[in-house]
């Protein structure tokens, strides 16, 4: 087993008596051949500072950790002191870290430029394969045996929180390394565990998203016409938004009809504005797009892009650019009809061969891509077997109705195969609960409240 190598750590004061303190490592890019190189990964840590007068640092207790994995793949965690649940955990007594998961953030990050040093696609691409959740759990192992090491085996095992993604790591943490868990929560994050390729899951996800977009245009019912006109306007002016074709543009503002707290309004106040633009001038002003071009992130995000579909992937399947395939099973999707009373419908999430096509910081990537989707024998992920009759670390989750991202039923079967999982279904709370203002208290407190509960 590997050992992550910590290179630095700084610690500084913030208001509040607190102590953040940021930490450098150095992992194995391919942890089972420790040889092919190295990465190094950022993450940082919060914890109360209240050392009482008169006591050497030596004679402290060290406190329990809890590992924060964020959702993605291919996003950077903020800073501790932005997330609404951080006291909250503070106030369990825990010390939290919060880390760049392998590719983002500090963590070695991936950008086209830095792919394009390993040499081409191919190389890109074998790269690549080692940034999904079983490498990311193997580096999380390293820094939990680096920082416990001089600690009672005992007080050796941390918690782990996952948000959307950052489940699905966990779930590969509690089938490949649960001897190193006290507990975990995961929100909105139980991933398709005997799901192989992505097919299943995005024929759930059009369902969802089909079902968003009738609730927006139902809030919004004006912005039938006004998307319209504006799509109309790039068709007919053959005018490109920056770096983007007018069929993508359907696919950007999707994201934010998500499962978002106020995703729906985030779009109307976009659509709104382009088609003002319009109405008043005959074309799109600058900070208009500059507010559009802030909705997207692939440019600045590859690795969300390159890898979406791979995240799902097991034994030998190929996704196959799987969400494009499938939509033609979802024919609404298709329509940029200008012409009929039809309204046109963004997508969300999903990821397109287009984009490669579209995106600045993607086009050099098409080829990686396509390699990425076309190839088998990837890893298992999850092992069920093991999930479903010996796993002994408690798990409470929280299950979101009108997820979008996750789907509900899909994460209501895994929530069954998974011994020991106690969870919270509600549909007051979207997918990024943990993060909206006035529900990620409740929902930590609601994980908690499950913690806390003795059954019969």
């Amino acid at each position: 087993m590997s050992v992550a190598k910590l290179v630095s750590k700084r610690a500084h004061q913030v208001p509040g008596k607190l102590t953040i303190s940021e930490h450098f490592f150095e992992v194995p890019l391919n942890h089972a051949s420790p040889l092919d190189g190295s990465l190094r990964l950022f993450a940082r840590s919060i914890e109360r500072f209240e050392k009482p007068v008169g006591v050497v640092e030596e004679e402290t207790k060290p406190l329990p950790w809890l590992l924060y994995l964020q959702g993605g793949p291919g996003f950077p965690c903020r800073s501790p002191q932005n997330y609404g649940w951080t006291e909250k955990a503070l106030d369990k007594g825990y010390q939290i870290m919060f880390l760049d998961q392998r590719g983002t953030g500090l963590s070695s990050t991936v950008t086209e430029q830095t792919l394009a040093r390993l040499g081409g696609p191919m190389a890109q691409a074998t790269y690549l394969r080692h940034f999904r959740a079983d490498s990311i759990v193997e580096d999380c192992e390293a820094i939990r045996r680096n920082l416990t090491a001089e600690q009672p085996e005992e007080k050796q095992k941390w918690s782990i929180i996952g948000q959307s993604f950052g489940g699905f790591c966990c779930l590969n943490y509690l089938s490949t390394h649960p001897e190193g868990l006290r507990e975990a929560f995961i929100l909105g994050g139980l991933a398709p565990i005997v799901v192989e390729q992505p097919d299943p899951v995005y024929q759930n996800l059009y369902h969802k998203v089909a079902e968003r977009n009738r609730s927006y245009y139902a809030k919004y019912p004006e912005d039938i016409q006004r998307v319209k006109n504006i799509i109309h306007y790039l068709q007919t002016e053959k005018v490109k938004l920056p770096d983007l074709l007018f069929d993508v543009w359907t696919k950007i503002l999707g994201v934010w009809t998500d499962s978002l707290a106020g995703g729906i309004d985030a779009v109307h106040e976009i659509i709104l504005r382009l088609d003002s633009d319009l109405e008043y001038y005959g074309y799109f002003t600058r900070p208009t797009l500059s507010g559009f071009e802030s909705t997207q992130g692939f440019d600045d995000n590859p690795l969300y892009a390159l890898m979406h579909e791979a995240i799902y992937l097991q034994g030998r399947h190929a996704s196959n650019w799987s969400a494009d395939r499938v939509m033609k099973d979802h024919p609404v999707f298709m329509n940029l009809s200008t012409s009929n009373d039809e309204p046109i419908y963004f997508t969300g999430e999903m990821i397109y061969p287009s984009m490669f096509r579209d995106y600045t910081q993607l086009r050099n990537l098409a080829p990686t891509a396509d390699i990425l989707a076309q190839m088998t024998d990837w890893p298992a992920l999850y092992n069920p077997d093991r999930l479903a009759h010996t796993n002994d670390v408690p798990v409470y989750a929280s299950i979101y109705v009108d997820d979008m991202y996750v789907s509900y039923d899909l994460a209501r079967e895994t929530a069954a195969r998974v011994r020991n999982c106690k969870t919270f279904i509600t549909n007051a709370m979207y997918h990024d609960a943990i993060g909206a203002a006035g529900k990620s208290e409740e929902v930590f407190r609601r994980l908690f409240a499950l913690r806390e509960d003795v059954l019969d």
